[in-house]
């Protein structure tokens, strides 16, 4: 098990360097991607196998004992998440693939490569880290690289939209860096596991200081509102397959790191009142925020940053029934929102155009697409029986049987985004694959679009076509897949939970039982 735990980031790192000794060979590096995404997938599937069988797995590197040295570890929540994680990596890369991965250059192959493989390593350590310190350099690598990736076949408003991520990036690690610095003068440690015990000690305000900071970090980096306003001006001027892994595993490894920071560092007796109040408001504005947008990328954006709000409303609870919500709902969205972009490719790739301005006639074009569009657009209105629908109705029980008039209120809230959702996919629906496509206004923009549409072609084979449905729909398929094994998931998911309320075995295995 020692070997097994660092492998999820160590190997994606060892196949970014090879990537980037081979850059100027696309075929090695068209088989050497997915192949070490194999091998992710792979570690993280016996890593999952390996906590089920023997609980929380604490391994110190280099040998120094914790909380002195480097730490990672593996319980049921980061066990999970990598998994599904590490699945949904490979598909995007797979679709790449297909597409020609790097846009039109071609020398961007020989980036994308190294950049997505060292993203997928920092994505990775982001859910292994043990301590603070670490765990900011795991959203360091996963940034890092996620600027060269944002900015793949540079345009002016690419350009625009990787400066504002940057700004917004560097600000939160900024903040992240002077938390960690604060949590250190106050407590001495920055072990997770030592401080689960270290903080119980400090002074009332300083306390609920810190842990108020780290949730101005997390929120930054997770799009929580009123820190959104990046998101949506930044992810979808990036390539649809870029923008796919930003959706899906970005501000989810953020949630992930404020649901752990929470949990181990400022535990807490009952709900917070604050993190309600801005799940409440994340869902209303994100979702109200897809109603008035005309790009689909920009409305699917704008549905993520509601989105965040349920997985922080479980959060908030601070319960076993609460986490469990946001754990499942956790593995639903990053499997659907990733799911949502690769299906927003193939209709980028069938008509040249992400407005529903000028887009129609899609059903008509490809019932094979709509389909592909249909099923994950009714999960994330949580329509049943999808998997939308089976984490909506967790954290709906978790809010309504927690007691708490505020909470009451938020489920309320909940269930209204649920609808607006619900009424932003039936426009995508509507407009983009049910009406007569209309005509251009005007032949500038009728110009445009065939320019687009020759451009988005160039790099298609008709192999690469099936590719990227293929995988699409395997995507599809798996979405499906979290709904049919709803119990034995939830099951899991509760014991994760469990395990983040009674923070016992997480200390003894770091602090005690963690191997050499």
């Amino acid at each position: 098990m020692n070997v097994l735990v660092p492998l999820p980031f160590a190997l994606p790192l060892f196949g970014a360097a090879l990537a980037t000794l081979a850059r100027r060979r696309g075929t090695w590096l068209r088989v050497l991607g997915p192949l070490v995404g194999a091998g992710v997938v792979a570690a993280c599937a016996g890593l999952v196998a390996a906590v089920a069988r023997d609980g929380v797995i604490a391994v110190q590197m280099g040998g120094w004992a914790a909380p002195l040295g480097i730490t990672l570890v593996a319980d049921r929540l980061s066990a999970l998440l990598l998994v599904v994680s590490a699945t949904v990596l490979l598909a995007i890369m797979l679709h790449a693939v297909g597409e020609g991965a790097g846009g039109l250059s071609e020398h961007e192959p020989g980036v994308f490569y190294p950049a997505y493989l060292t993203l997928t390593g920092g994505v990775c350590l982001v859910f292994l880290a043990g301590d603070l310190f670490n765990l900011f350099v795991a959203f360091e690598v996963m940034l890092a690289s996620s600027y060269v990736l944002m900015t793949l076949t540079p345009t002016g408003e690419r350009v625009r939209a990787g400066m504002t991520y940057t700004v917004v990036s560097l600000t939160s690690s900024i903040l992240f860096l002077t938390a960690l610095g604060l949590t250190y003068a106050a407590t001495g440690t920055v072990n997770l596991a030592d401080l689960s015990e270290r903080t119980a000690g400090l002074p009332g305000t300083t306390r609920t200081a810190l842990a108020l900071l780290f949730l101005v970090v997390f929120g930054i980096k997770g799009a929580i509102v009123p820190m959104h306003l990046w998101l949506p001006d930044s992810y979808p001027a990036a390539l649809t397959k870029i923008t796919a892994v930003f959706a899906a595993l970005l501000t989810k490894a953020a949630v992930y790191a404020l649901i752990r920071v929470e949990t181990l560092a400022f535990p807490r007796e009952h709900g917070s009142w604050p993190m309600l109040v801005l799940a409440a408001g994340t869902i209303i504005i994100g979702t109200l925020g897809a109603l008035t947008h005309d790009d689909i990328h920009r409305v699917f954006s704008f549905i993520l940053v509601g989105h965040i709000g349920y997985m922080l409303f479980g959060l908030a609870l601070f319960d076993v029934a609460g986490l469990t919500g946001a754990i499942l709902y956790l593995v639903h969205h990053i499997v659907v929102q990733a799911t949502l972009f690769l299906v927003s490719d193939l209709m980028q790739g069938l008509t040249g155009e992400t407005s529903l301005h000028r887009l129609g006639g899609l059903a008509g074009l490809s019932a094979f697409i709509a389909v592909l569009f249909f099923i994950p657009a009714m999960s994330v209105s949580g329509v049943p029986p999808t998997s939308g629908f089976v984490a909506k109705l967790a954290l709906f029980q978790a809010g309504l049987g927690s007691g708490s008039t505020l909470a009451y209120a938020v489920t309320g809230v909940a269930v209204l985004g649920s609808v607006l959702t619900l009424m932003a996919m039936t426009r995508i629906w509507t407009l983009g694959f049910w009406r007569p496509r209309p005509r251009e206004a005007d032949e500038a923009a009728h110009a445009r679009s065939a320019e687009r549409r020759a451009r988005m072609a160039e790099p298609y084979t008709r192999g690469g076509v099936r590719l990227m449905q293929s995988v699409t729909a395997v995507m599809v398929a798996a979405g499906l897949l979290v709904a049919v094994f709803a119990g034995p998931l939830a099951s899991w998911s509760r014991s994760a939970a469990s395990d983040l309320v009674d923070r016992t075995g997480y200390r003894h295995a770091v602090l005690d039982g963690g191997s050499p």
